[in-house]
This record gives C-alpha cells, sequence and structure tokens, in this order.
C-alpha cells in the first residue's frame, strides 16, 4: 500500500486539499490551536473529532464548528494519558463514524513561566522544577501521543492509509533563550524560565515523528511533525518585544496563521512527505 501513487493529487491540487469524507482526530482539541485545526477540517468537508478532558466543552466547540461550517463535528471527552480511555475513544468514534483517517496529537500541557517563586528560588528552574510537573507534561505531551498513535495509527495501518500530525515546536529544535524571560528586580535564583519539559516533550515528538514515519511506511500511513514559533495571545508587550528580536520577520504569528500549514500536512497535498519537521516560525531558528 506504501508504494502506490496518490490519485488526489495527479487529479490535481485542488482536490488534494480536499478532506471530504475524512475523519480527523485532534486532541487537545478544545485549546487555542485545537480549534484552530478543527476549523481547517472542517472548511476543507472533513469531520472534525474534538477530543479534550471536559465533554462540556468539547461540546461546546464541535457545535460552534457545526454552527460555522455546516457539516458535521464531533466533541468527546477523553484522558489521554490512560490506555483504556483511548481504546474507548476509538471505540466511540468507529461507533459513530466508522473510520478514522488522521490524527493531530496536538494536547500539551503548556507550563508558564509566571507563578510565585519558592524560597530558595523559582519554582520552573532546573534546580527547582517539581517531579509531579515533570510527570505530568511528559504524562500529556509524549505518554498521550504515543498511546493515541498506536490505537488510532493501528486502525490506520489496518486499512493501508493515514496520517498522523504531531504539533511540535521551535522549542523542539532549539532550547529557549530564558533571557526573553528575565523580570527585572530579581535575584538570579528567582528569575522564571521556560521549564524544561516543554523542551523534552516536544523534542520526543519530533523523534516519535520519525520513528513511526519508517515504522508505519509499508502501511501507507504517513507520519510528520509540525515545529509552529509563539502565537501573540494577550502576552506582556515587553516580553513580545523580546522575543521578536529574535525573530527574522519581527513578530510573532496569529492565532489563525498555521491554517494552511496544517491543511496541506493532514491532506493529500503532502501526500510523498513522511517523517519530515516542518518549522513554521517566522524564520526563528534559521538564525
Amino acid at each position: 500500500m506504501g508504494n502506490r501513487v496518490n490519485q488526489n493529487v495527479s487529479a490535481g491540487v485542488r482536490t488534494a486539499f480536499n478532506l471530504d469524507q475524512q475523519v480527523v482526530v485532534i486532541t487537545g482539541g478544545a485549546g487555542l490551536l485545537g480549534i484552530r485545526h478543527a476549523q481547517v477540517v472542517a472548511e476543507l468537508g472533513g469531520t472534525p473529532v474534538i477530543v479534550d478532558l471536559d465533554q462540556e466543552r468539547v461540546t461546546s466547540a464541535a457545535e460552534e464548528i457545526v454552527k460555522v461550517y455546516g457539516g458535521q463535528a464531533v466533541g468527546l471527552a477523553c484522558d489521554i494519558t490512560h490506555p483504556e480511555s483511548v481504546e474507548n475513544l476509538k471505540n466511540q468514534i468507529l461507533e459513530k463514524l466508522q473510520r478514522v483517517n488522521v490524527l493531530i496529537n496536538n494536547a500539551a500541557n503548556n507550563p508558564k513561566v509566571a507563578g510565585s517563586g519558592l524560597q530558595g528560588g523559582h519554582w520552573s528552574r532546573l534546580e527547582n522544577f517539581p517531579l509531579s510537573a515533570w510527570q505530568s507534561d511528559l504524562d500529556v505531551g509524549l505518554t498521550g501521543a504515543f498511546l493515541c498513535s498506536r490505537v488510532f495509527g493501528q486502525e490506520m495501518a489496518r486499512e493501508g492509509r493515514g496520517v498522523i500530525l504531531n504539533i511540535a515546536s521551535d522549542l523542539g529544535l532549539i532550547a529557549p533563550d530564558q533571557r526573553i524571560y528575565r523580570q527585572e528586580g530579581l535575584s538570579e535564583e528567582m528569575q522564571p524560565v521556560k521549564p524544561v519539559t516543554y523542551s523534552v516533550v516536544k523534542a520526543g515528538l519530533i523523534g516519535l515523528t520519525r520513528y513511526l514515519a519508517t515504522y508505519w511506511a509499508k502501511d501507507g500511513v504517513r507520519v510528520n511533525a509540525l515545529a509552529p514559533g509563539g502565537v501573540e495571545v494577550d502576552q506582556d508587550p515587553a516580553f513580545i518585544k523580546r522575543l521578536t528580536h529574535l525573530i527574522p520577520m519581527g513578530r510573532m504569528a496569529s492565532k489563525d496563521e498555521y491554517k494552511g500549514v496544517v491543511a496541506f500536512m493532514i491532506s493529500d497535498a503532502s501526500s510523498y512527505m513522511t517523517g519530515a519537521v516542518l518549522s513554521v516560525d517566522g524564520g526563528r531558528t534559521a538564525w
């Protein structure tokens, strides 16, 4: 199956981007970018399955998608850190929609550098970083992606076709520049930093991408990673100024600016692409 030439691409570029009849599972689907991924799917004719912890939030998100774009959208609550929950999620989707064509591993804790310090230093610093936070961040961002990929990827492999898109980060490719988080008047040990787990999770997703891409290539399942830069969402203006000095384009991304690349990566437009990491970061990793 992996050697088959994709007929949708041969039919033309517009057809290649079409997601008609495609069921797309999006973890962390009620979050900032998760909602945008669902919008992409709906706009291109597919059915987004919005997955997050809170049933009320995913139901509301799915209803809003249908209201704006028409078609069908489904919201399902699931704790992706538990194998039985992910297996149950798959069974619910197959019962409702009969198939799964695409998985977007988008769920992640997003540890903020803000917050109070501890006696002897800020909680976010490597010396003080709580083991419980380390475990929670890896459980959601890496274990959750592994479990969802294992469960849904097997289903795709049985069908001989499918796509997994892992949402990594520019900070999976480069280290965070901790200078942009510094706060005036604080001693060194009280300075907040980007927590270590963010880099570890995002780099881990890139490793998972390459492993799965080669593991399932013969079964027609493509696996790629998107490494986006930061999105501007009401951050402190001083922080934005410091960060944008590190970006050749001189700005952060807008909330909707990753829609086009997601459409490309989950559709047949990228039919000869697997094991790739696509950086969309305003040029930050080029410097």
